[in-house]
């Protein structure tokens, strides 16, 4: 009987696929591995900027130059429109056709221009926020912020001050008599009352709950009277209590 081969089956009539694992044992497998001097993973054929390639040493390569593409001007619509107008051409199919056929750009100015070029960053330039200075300690203690502030008001309410003066001594020998109030008095005037309906302008009330002017007035007289031993403001509170 010959040897069976590592890793295939015994009898090689039988279907791998209808093979079963031994109870208790794992799966019967075999592969041959290279030898010991077999290198795993993949080569590198191209320099990544690793560690081997800076222990070789570094090979300096020149900037390249940076090409940018010019962006194309717009185009002069007014230009156009005026040339069209010109030409005699009014209506617009008219005017449709001529741009179609001919063409004109804006002018870019020149500051337009220079904000399109890079600017080369000088080598001795330091990027960051300048530092601050340190806060005035001394300056804390002592109150000068309060002094200066107090300076501060003490100028502006003696230029009020002389203002004031110098209004008072303009106005000095002037007199305010009648005729003069009146000119200057303005009359307020009172808006308009809004719009209502015939319906809505009566003035008597639509409901009357007492049957005769005389039991109106006679209640309104009784709740006067009795009003001044009442709660709130218009004495339609309960009774008050006696007060010591």
């Amino acid at each position: 009987m010959s040897q069976a081969a590592v890793g295939m089956p015994t009898d090689a009539f039988d279907n791998p696929l209808l093979m079963k694992t031994e109870l208790g044992r794992p799966a019967k497998r075999g592969f041959t591995l290279p030898d010991y001097d077999f290198t795993y993973g993949r080569p590198n054929l191209a320099k990544d900027g690793g560690a081997a390639e800076a222990m070789t040493g570094w090979s300096p390569t020149a900037a390249l130059p940076i090409f940018r593409k010019e962006k194309k001007p717009d185009r002069d619509f007014v230009a156009l429109n005026k040339a069209c107008v010109g030409s005699g051409l009014v209506t617009a199919k008219e005017q449709f056709e001529y741009r179609a056929t001919h063409d004109v750009r804006r002018r870019v100015a020149e500051e337009e221009k220079n904000k399109t070029k890079i600017k080369r960053i000088p080598a001795s330039m330091t990027f960051g926020i300048s530092t601050r200075p340190s806060t005035p300690v001394f300056d804390l203690l002592e109150h000068r912020y309060q002094d200066r502030w107090l300076n501060d008001r003490r100028k502006t309410e003696l230029v009020k001050r002389d203002r004031l003066q110098q209004k008072q001594s303009l106005n000095k020998g002037i007199y305010e008599t009648r005729a003069s109030l009146l000119r200057k008095f303005c009359p307020t005037v009172e808006a308009p009352p809004l719009w209502q309906m015939p319906k809505f302008q009566r003035k008597l009330p639509h409901l009357e709950t007492f049957r005769s002017i005389e039991a109106r007035n006679k209640a309104l007289d009784s709740h006067a009277t009795d009003c001044t031993a009442r709660t709130g403001v218009f004495g339609h509170g309960t009774y008050e209590g006696a007060k010591s």
